[in-house]
């Protein structure tokens, strides 16, 4: 009997968001900010996020707008990711 491996679609995602992650470690190093200094930064990403579902849906870029807002929410993903392996790396008190 032949088994057949079903990959989900979020396992794909997930692998993007790993491979953004690894783009920001190459590109910032290892960060250790403070929770605040990452809500600025998630901040940052979410604007990003935003303006290109403006631009896409409001300017009418079509699929170059909706594949820019894809690559956002995917950098937000990982900064999200991010913010997680800080607070663990750093085992934060709340």
């Amino acid at each position: 009997m032949q088994s057949t491996l079903i990959i989900s679609p979020s396992a794909f995602v997930l692998r993007e968001i790993a491979n953004e992650r690894f783009n920001q470690d190459m590109k910032w190093g290892e960060q250790n900010h403070t929770p605040t200094l990452w809500l600025s930064i998630l901040g940052e990403e979410f604007g990003e996020v935003c303006k290109a579902v403006c631009e896409a849906q409001l300017n009418g870029r079509g699929s170059e707008g909706w594949a820019e807002y894809r690559a956002e929410l995917i950098q937000t993903a990982a900064v999200c990711v991010a913010m997680v392996e800080c607070f663990d790396r750093n085992k934060r008190d709340l």
